[in-house]
């Protein structure tokens, strides 16, 4: 029996934030549920979001008045918040962004002048 190790993802504070906000700018108004399987469907195998886990940032994201939650219904029939990115959001996203490809950039210029 091959052991396939799957190595998961751990993400940084409020790196999260910035991945929702992305992809409720690109792929506009989702509820938690479906919005937590577009986003293991594009990371597979590597990212696995959970109620406890992805709820925290949607309660702080709209909290910020980063994002906006209406009650609608969903292709089943279920109510379900479906959740908006606002225009401060959108501008969040900007700034959040430009702020992780900063970080992105230190740390990996600090891995390659190791030694």
């Amino acid at each position: 029996m091959a052991s396939e190790s799957k190595e998961r993802v751990e993400l940084l504070q409020g790196t999260l934030d910035l991945i929702v906000l992305r992809a409720l700018h690109t792929m506009g108004p989702q509820h938690a549920y479906g919005l937590a399987a577009r986003l293991e469907q594009i990371a597979q195998p590597s990212l696995t979001l959970n109620q406890g886990t992805l709820y925290p940032a949607l309660v702080r994201l709209e909290q910020k008045g980063w994002i906006k939650g209406t009650w609608q219904r969903t292709e089943s029939n279920r109510e379900a918040k479906y959740y908006t990115i606002t225009k401060a959001g959108v501008r969040g996203l900007e700034k959040q962004t430009e702020r992780w490809r900063r970080l992105a950039g230190l740390v990996d210029k600090l891995l390659l002048n190791e030694g």
